[in-house]
């Protein structure tokens, strides 16, 4: 499970999650008439309300944020899970609205005569609310580029070893070892041997097409998730890019990079826009 790969609009369905839990413990129903201290039913002491509004809202959220932190798409029964916990959510929505306009569920129209019914309470309210904002940032964040910023930022590059130094750490990010520079490659001043110098982290433009071969392998980080695809050329993704990762981007052809990921998979980023260089 990659945390650093939800968005900030899966944080915004995680905020509603847990509003939508706090009012379940809230009045259901709303009574001038009755005396005070007259003790209310909460949202969980409501079976249409609990399935179709608590839980049927928790769930879709949880499958929306499950399913963002996984690189390739989860399916049960051919059903997408993402997809399948934003319908969940928007059910939920429009479940809680029906409920607010109609707390008593028909109760009031029973005899002959109409009678005024409670009205909606406190928690079905903020349910209410909760599960709007919930279903709108399920359905917004593959829409709108702000809700897809990471959620946790990338660390910032490790700064530059003095000259001999053993780096720090793992492979995964800047100042972790590099395969080896070929025999006879000497070391930049300031530069472990076999190390590409990281310079201050910062929004790179498109790669332009190396002259001479004279690239160099360097760090990045995603802006967004993005799928790597094969260097053969296949259509289908082998991997998708999770921001706040660091990649190693090993050679670039024309405006593409053949990045690769931590477990030693080679492929093709075809969007390099806003990579952020280690």
């Amino acid at each position: 499970m990659n945390i650093r790969s939800l968005t900030r609009g899966d944080g915004v369905v995680i905020g509603a999650a847990v509003l939508l839990f706090i009012a379940s413990f809230l009045d259901n129903y709303s009574d001038d008439k009755l005396p005070d201290g007259f003790d209310i039913p909460n949202l969980w002491e409501s079976g249409p309300v609990l399935l179709s509004v608590v839980l049927a809202g928790i769930i879709g959220a949880g499958l929306v944020v499950f399913a963002r932190t996984k690189s390739q798409p989860l399916k049960v029964a051919g059903l997408d899970l993402g997809q399948f916990g934003v319908a969940f959510t928007v059910f939920a929505a429009w479940s809680a609205l029906g409920n607010v306009i109609d707390p008593s569920g028909g109760a009031n129209n029973i005899g002959s005569t109409s009678t005024d019914g409670p009205g909606a309470g406190t928690g079905l309210v903020i349910a209410l609310i909760a599960t709007l904002v919930m279903a709108a940032a399920a359905i917004a964040t593959p829409l709108v580029p702000a809700l897809q910023a990471a959620l946790v930022p990338a660390p910032k590059p490790a700064a530059p070893q003095p000259y001999g130094a053993q780096p720090p750490g793992g492979y995964g990010y800047p100042g972790a070892p590099q395969p080896q520079q070929p025999y006879g490659a000497q070391p930049q001043p300031g530069q472990p041997f076999g190390q590409q110098p990281a310079p201050q982290a910062a929004a790179a433009p498109a790669p332009q097409p190396a002259a001479g071969g004279d690239f160099s392998p360097f760090w990045f980080a995603v802006p967004v998730p993005r799928q790597l695809f094969a260097e053969d050329g296949s259509p289908t993704p082998i991997a998708e890019l999770a921001p706040g990762t660091w990649y190693l981007a090993v050679e670039q052809r024309g405006a593409t990079l053949v990045a690769q990921t931590q477990d030693g998979r080679r492929g093709v980023l075809q969007d390099t826009s806003g990579i952020q260089r280690g």
